[in-house]
């Protein structure tokens, strides 16, 4: 181990030690002739270590790979120092910090941060893959990336990148970091080549947008939206066609992947049917306005897109259409006329609550058509009204199960994915002209309900890690009581009034004895149970899913109420042992 102000070489200045690995130290070190910092790498030489051996073969052959690139994103290799105790690898002084360490420190990152890295990491390792021969680095993850103060990526350590040998399966050995690395990467399973690094990036891009490692339970690539519903379902194909097990169903190339990551918006399935559908409605337009059709309920819809008449008649026409698809095919034409006018999407919001459910399809179309039109649908006085009515739909019929059908688990994703939308309509994320639909308080407070609680289930987990929690489940509490009390009043319909209930009742028996130490009493909690229980058994059902909903809130009444008494005792029997103390 150098000591600070030892100089190597006869020029380089030994400041401080930067880095430590199993057999290696970086320092920062000044080139005293060119008044410039560097990292040097120090490997010590052992004698009769066979493993220091290939660590020190190894580091040579990393320094001698990275002498032949030149690329901003990559360090340079600026000297190599051998002697008789060590070898010294003089490169660029990276300042900045690791993604690994951002991830921890702050968490999954933006999506569109995370996408501009993204097409960085594409370009250096499109560089790579292009040299000759070609360099695959194999080792794609957050902490082999420094993020410089700039914004801009530095890909380090070398360590286990070859050159591309054709045929040359051999020297595919187990390499890499597990959870990260590609099946191929494991012997046996065929040669690395350029799309495992589009593997391990797929990877890296699916912990940094997530938060979830893959070297952590549950150890599996899950589609991004099972974690955060509010990424794009473009990102999240990319993602998906990075890390399939098979290399040729990935990209071929970086370069076919920085294509869509470019594109990320317009990859999505739904876009691509809206637009589709759009260059239909255009060419059916103009071949009726060639034609001279000018009569009838045909040239009524596809007249010509300005005529804001034509507008209520294709609304009107898919209000009288009983099929569903066609009625959505009628409304999608009818947004496209007249995008800033929120009745069709009032009409597609019933089209998809008609089923009860608002499945994972329906929301990828539905979403890309309101961010596509959002800009002119903001300049709408009744913007807010429609982010209500868009909150409710995710709140109480979004159908993103988790795997294994935990009804609580949908019912969290749905509260989160339908907080932003109710904080739009209850006026905190708006222009306050823009609050015109509010009738009266009363609707101002329902909007701040529903994103509340929807905040609580957002917030809680991070709350409870970072031992900040108190206070927040009994305002939780005031909150479901108000709910309930809304549910009841409003007659409101009974998949509304029944996910209310159940909602609460799993609420209690998950946090009964939180609500203890929040000081919420007990007789209170008790008497929300209560009064849900009675208004759970007189809500008539007309269908079998709310009969079943119905049902199985009641069966789990005297469980919740047997949770509330068991934890307040527990919290009385604790007080008293403190108090005999």
């Amino acid at each position: 181990m150098q000591q600070n102000g030892k100089i190597i070489d006869g020029k380089y200045e030994i400041l401080t030690k930067i880095g430590q690995g199993g057999m290696s130290t970086v320092y920062l070190a000044m080139d005293k002739r060119l008044n410039k910092q560097w990292a040097i790498k120090e490997i010590r030489k052992e004698k009769h270590n066979s493993n220091n051996a290939i660590v020190v073969k190894s580091i040579l052959a990393e320094a001698q790979l990275m002498k032949k690139l030149d690329h901003a994103a990559l360090p340079r290799i600026v000297d190599i120092i051998e002697d008789n105790e060590a070898i010294y690898v003089v490169m660029d002084y990276i300042e900045g910090e690791t993604l690994s360490k951002i991830l921890r420190e702050y968490g999954p990152q933006p999506e569109e941060t995370v996408i501009e890295w993204a097409k960085q990491l594409c370009e250096v390792l499109d560089y790579l893959h292009t040299r000759q021969p070609a360099v695959i680095y194999r080792d794609m993850k957050p902490s082999n990336v420094m993020l410089k103060p700039d914004g801009k990526i530095k890909v380090i350590d070398f360590g286990i990148a070859r050159e591309y040998k054709e045929n040359n399966n051999s020297d595919t050995v187990s390499l890499g970091t597990r959870g990260y690395a590609a099946p191929e990467q494991f012997g046996g399973k065929g040669q690395t080549d350029a799309r495992t690094d589009v593997y391990c990036l797929g990877v890296t891009l699916y912990h940094l947008v997530t938060g979830k490692s893959p070297c952590e339970e549950p150890y599996e690539i899950y589609p991004i939206r099972r974690w955060n519903p509010a990424l794009s379902g473009g990102l999240e194909k990319i993602i998906i066609k990075c890390t399939r097990p098979d290399p040729n169903d990935r990209y071929q190339s970086c370069a076919q992947m920085l294509y869509d990551l470019n594109h990320y918006k317009e990859i999505d399935d739904e876009y691509t049917r809206r637009q589709k559908q759009k260059l239909a409605a255009f060419v059916t337009t103009t071949a009726i306005s060639i034609m001279g059709l000018t009569t009838g309920i045909a040239s009524s819809i596809y007249a010509d897109s300005a005529n804001n008449a034509n507008y209520d008649v294709i609304v009107e026409h898919a209000q009288k259409e009983n099929n569903a698809d066609k009625k959505k095919e009628y409304l999608y034409q009818a947004i496209d006329i007249k995008p800033s006018d929120i009745k069709a999407y009032e009409e597609l919001i019933e089209v998809y609550k008609s089923d009860y459910i608002y499945s994972l399809s329906e929301e990828q179309e539905f979403i890309s058509v309101v961010n596509e039109h959002n800009s002119e649908l903001k300049q709408n006085k009744d913007y807010l009204k429609l982010s209500f009515q868009i909150g409710k739909l995710y709140w109480y019929y979004y159908d993103y199960a988790s795997s294994d059908g935990d009804n609580a688990d949908n019912q969290t994703v749905r509260m989160k994915a339908a907080t932003g939308w109710f904080r739009e309509a209850s006026g905190n994320n708006s222009d306050s002209k823009n609050i015109s639909y509010i009738k009266n308080q009363k609707e101002l407070n329902m909007a701040q309900i529903y994103a509340d609680i929807g905040q609580f289930y957002t917030d809680i987990d991070k709350a409870v890690i970072e031992g900040c929690d108190y206070g927040m489940y009994a305002a939780l509490f005031e909150r479901l009581e108000q709910m309930v009390d809304m549910a009841e009043k409003d007659n409101e319909t009974e998949i509304v009034c029944l996910e209310v209930y159940r909602l609460v009742m799993n609420s209690i028996n998950a946090r009964a004895g939180k609500f203890c130490t929040d000081k919420v009493p007990k007789e209170r909690v008790i008497e929300l149970c209560n009064n849900v229980s009675e208004l759970t058994k007189t809500t008539d059902t007309s269908a079998q899913l709310t009969k079943e909903m119905k049902e199985s809130i009641i069966e789990k009444i005297d469980d919740t109420i047997e949770s509330v008494e068991l934890a307040y005792m527990e919290n009385e029997e604790k007080t008293e042992y403190v108090e005999n103390q």
